[in-house]
């Protein structure tokens, strides 16, 4: 592994170990900020603070794995964005179409440290003999966490050369690919009807139980992909979406 992130450190620095002692609460006390929890119209969580105090709300209507990504959030304001009012609605949490570089990206790449801390995530993904959303579901649930930000954390771990592509019933809404794989292998912008996605999300199948195989040109149109084979498995979002895992053939790989 290489160097720790600063939410990493933060927990390190704490003795925090295990996925069951990252109590954000407790957390955010040890560095100055006070959590209330309570009704909040058209916003996920808000903060507020001097140079050494803060108060952070997070909207208490949200579901609980909501709630710790965004409270997560919200102290990664805390440490990059110290004296700012800031109001953080449904689309700046956890939000993968954020660019890079946004205040916002970087307030979600700490709340993905500070509760999937890569120390802790790694050893596990090394354990899993298969990429399924079983065993994805299983490590959200150890961490408490939400599995679409798991899946983006195992993408950024680069343990298995995987995708991951989030489509509506018009378009590509965004993807994500692991850093081993070669960057020609990038998802289509169309759903192809052909795929099991679009028979669950345009068709009402239900979610498949194990990964299943298909050609890659229906997820790739790169020349020369249709002599090669991916597994996908899917699972529907809110707001009428779906989102794909792929795992890749070892061609794929750069």
């Amino acid at each position: 592994m290489g160097r720790m992130t600063p939410a990493e450190r933060l927990l390190v620095g704490l003795g925090i170990a295990e996925p069951k002692d990252i109590d954000l609460d407790a957390i955010a006390w040890t560095q100055g900020a006070v959590v209330n929890y309570r009704p909040i119209d058209n916003c996920e969580a808000t903060i507020l603070g001097s140079k050494k105090r803060a108060v952070i709300s997070v909207n208490s209507l949200s579901m609980r794995q909501r709630r710790r990504f965004s409270l997560g959030h919200e102290l990664g304001h805390w440490h990059y964005d110290r004296g700012k009012v800031l109001f953080c609605g449904e689309n700046d949490v956890c939000n993968f179409r954020h660019d890079a570089l946004s205040p916002e990206r970087r307030a979600d790449d700490f709340a993905s440290d500070l509760i999937l801390p890569n120390f802790m995530v790694l050893p596990r993904l090394r354990k899993m003999k298969r990429l399924t959303l079983a065993a994805s579901r299983e490590l959200a649930d150890e961490f408490d966490v939400g599995l679409t930000a798991t899946l983006v954390k195992m993408i950024a771990l680069n343990h298995f050369p995987m995708v991951i592509v989030c489509h509506n019933r018009r378009d590509r809404v965004w993807y994500k690919t692991s850093p081993m794989i070669a960057e020609w292998w990038r998802p289509v912008r169309a759903l192809d009807d052909q795929t099991f996605a679009a028979d669950m999300l345009l068709r009402g199948a239900d979610e498949q139980n194990f990964p299943r195989k298909n050609p890659a040109d229906a997820w790739f149109d790169f020349k020369g992909c249709d002599r090669y084979e991916v597994e996908e498995q899917s699972f529907l979002l809110p707001d009428d979406e779906i989102l794909t895992v792929l795992t890749l053939p070892r061609q794929a790989i750069a």
